[in-house]
């Protein structure tokens, strides 16, 4: 049953999702040459006993199934990047199908009662990469020994692990069985689980015990952290335990790579595990590749060591702007360029700091009617002549078509070109007077010279703030671009210091009902249209300020009733109305979305589907495309260039 429509009451019997479509033991298993010969030297158990009883059992992406070995050559900008490959490999306990839908990966199953008592079900037989079994002790532990311990978690539970105001009770039934329940509904869980970032409520016990002073001697742990500078043993247990940020090779993990070499290095070279859980309808046990091979490169190269067939696999680190010149090398070096729709609510959104320091940019900015002023003085289609080639889609900063929320009003609703239109709504609000040089002014006489604030790094939000300055000018209002450094730029946000904030629109563009509208309401400090009150919610308000605009303070109140309910239906409402309150009031200014994210693949290499949504959530990048069924057609003559 898809977890998207799962509406069970309390009585309820539970819901078995991802069950699979054969039983395994129907499958004849094999495994990579690579690690044939491992067997062989018996450095390795054969492949029946390295996999779970029940393993992950998949079909192929592209209609057959692909071919064991080889390397595959990508790049980083630095050597901390190496930790996306968490991301793009995309394995969790549970995740998202491309059609959106939550399975089991990790897990075997996960039973729902009402949003509020989860039972997962491990899958049997199922290990670590170095070999050591993947059992409840491993949830057990993230609980009790890091999440609950002050020394290690200061900060306690997370925010997802709490509902009603109460973390979850979580009980081990057995080896391979942990249940979390909560008084209150909590439908955010299962979403998390799935995320781009991984929130990893397990951890490889086994390993990490002998980092923690609760099972080894803390003053030897002392001294060792000592020795590599470090504060305390809890500093030392949290730098060994860094399962997002891939710099430790010993910790044992269960992606379908894991990292053999520590920074500083300029290559980074991640090897197959032998005990990934996933095999395909032939019983290979995947991933296909051998190697993931990282160089670190400066990021204003990629383009050009793509062109000149230095690259694999390459996409995180190229723009819309960088497709002419991967074009051009395309056949001389043999790799084609992808073109996938990077489903974002706006390339380039503006952000009116309802919360600035400033009374007279406040009021202003609080005004509806301005908001709108701004929005119609926009040449939409310019913008995407200009920037997008005029393949993107004009309009506000929301959701796509290709989401099962999507209504076109919610694109178009205040967001034509209609300077005269604005003028009036300018003239209306009281802004009528003007300098020589036709700029309207403020009530306090200064100009209307609003300073657009934004990091930078993204020239189509700098190339797009240039022409919307010329917009602008035609309705009377001046723009000013100051870009600065992202750490700066945040903090002047939250500090209430900035009047407008130029930068991306809505990173899922994409929701279902299913998935937490976090991001459109005013509970996040990072929205730079509303920081203080972001700031107010996060620390239950010690700081910040309380949300004290009438339709605002609706987002806040739907969302909670999003947050209270296991009802599908009840989401689905909540989501319908959240959009459409973003689209009456223009929190942000959307502009153009639909940018294309170019995917360079060498020729070849085969897996990847020729058109696909890009994202950061909910698709993890490349994540739920299964980059560990990627494989080269000639594998046995591919080798990587070192």
């Amino acid at each position: 049953m898809m977890l998207a429509n799962l509406r069970i009451s309390a009585s309820a019997a539970l819901c078995v999702l991802g069950l699979l479509v054969f039983p395994a033991n129907a499958i004849e298993f094999s495994e990579a040459p690579l690690l044939t010969e491992k067997v062989g030297r018996k450095e390795l158990p054969p492949v029946l006993q390295r996999l779970p009883q029940t393993p992950l059992i998949v079909e192929p992406m592209d209609g057959e199934a692909g071919q064991y070995g080889g390397d595959v050559i990508t790049l980083v900008p630095r050597s901390r990047d190496i930790r996306y490959i968490t991301t793009y490999t995309y394995t969790r306990l549970l995740g998202y199908n491309r059609r959106l839908e939550l399975k089991p990966d990790l897990l075997e199953n996960v039973h729902n009662i009402d949003d509020r008592i989860f039972t997962f079900t491990l899958r049997a037989g199922h290990r670590w990469s170095d070999g050591a079994p993947f059992t409840a002790e491993d949830f057990r532990y993230y609980w009790e020994d890091i999440v609950n311990n002050p020394d290690l978690s200061p900060a306690g539970v997370p925010e997802f692990m709490m509902a009603g105001g109460k973390p979850a009770k979580f009980e081990i039934l057995d080896e391979r069985h942990v249940r979390y329940t909560w008084d209150h509904p909590n439908p955010r869980f299962l979403p998390q689980l799935a995320g781009a970032v991984d929130p990893g409520i397990y951890r490889p016990a086994h390993y990490l015990k002998q980092f923690h002073a609760k099972y080894a001697d803390k003053a030897k742990l002392e001294e060792a952290a000592k020795a590599q500078k470090l504060k305390s043993w809890a500093a030392l247990h949290n730098r060994v335990d860094d399962m997002k940020e891939q710099t430790n090779p010993d910790l044992p993990v269960l992606l379908p790579w894991r990292v053999t070499n520590r920074a500083p290095a300029t290559r980074f070279t991640f090897e197959r595990n032998p005990y990934y859980h996933r095999v395909d309808t032939k019983g290979q046990q995947l991933p296909y590749i051998d190697r993931i091979i990282m160089d670190v490169s400066a990021s204003g190269l990629f383009a050009a060591k793509a062109n000149a067939g230095e690259v694999d696999l390459l996409f995180r680190g190229l723009s819309m702007s960088d497709i002419p010149v991967l074009k051009q090398g395309e056949k001389a070096q043999g790799y084609t360029t992808l073109l996938w729709p990077y489903a974002r609510g706006s390339e380039l959104a503006l952000y009116p700091n309802l919360n600035a320091s400033d009374p007279v940019w406040r009021a202003l900015n609080r005004d509806l009617r301005y908001r709108r002023a701004l929005s119609l003085g926009i040449d939409r289609k310019t913008l995407n002549n200009a920037l997008l080639f005029g393949l993107g889609i004009e309009g506000n900063n929301t959701i796509m078509e290709q989401s099962p929320l999507y209504h076109p009003m919610l694109r178009t609703q205040n967001a034509t070109y209609d300077p005269g239109e604005a003028s009036r709504l300018l003239d209306e609000i009281g802004l009528t007077k003007r300098n020589a040089a036709g700029i309207r002014l403020l009530p306090d006489g200064r100009e209307l010279e609003i300073i657009v604030e934004t990091d930078g790094e993204s020239s189509l939000v700098v190339d797009g703030l240039t022409l919307i300055t010329e917009f602008w000018r035609e309705i009377g209002v001046k723009l000013f671009v100051k870009p600065q450094d992202r750490t700066v730029m945040r903090n002047r946000v939250y500090a209430g210091l900035t009047v407008m904030v130029a930068g991306q629109g809505f990173d899922n563009a994409i929701p279902t009902a299913l998935m937490p509208p976090t991001e459109f309401a005013p509970m996040r400090q990072d929205n730079y249209a509303w920081s203080k009150w972001g700031q107010y919610v996060e620390t239950k308000g010690k700081t910040g300020e309380a949300v004290d605009i009438p339709a605002a303070k609706r987002l806040l109140a739907v969302y909670e009733i999003w947050m209270n309910t296991g009802n599908r239906t009840v989401q689905r409402d909540v989501w319908s109305e959240i959009l459409s309150n973003h689209a009456e009031n223009q929190w942000t200014i959307g502009t153009v979305a639909g940018a294309l994210q170019p995917i360079v693949v060498r020729n070849g290499l085969h897996g990847l589907p020729k058109k696909a949504l890009y994202s950061w959530e909910p698709t993890a990048m490349l994540g739920i495309y299964r980059v560990d069924q990627i494989y080269w057609n000639k594998a046995v003559l591919k080798e990587a260039r070192r």
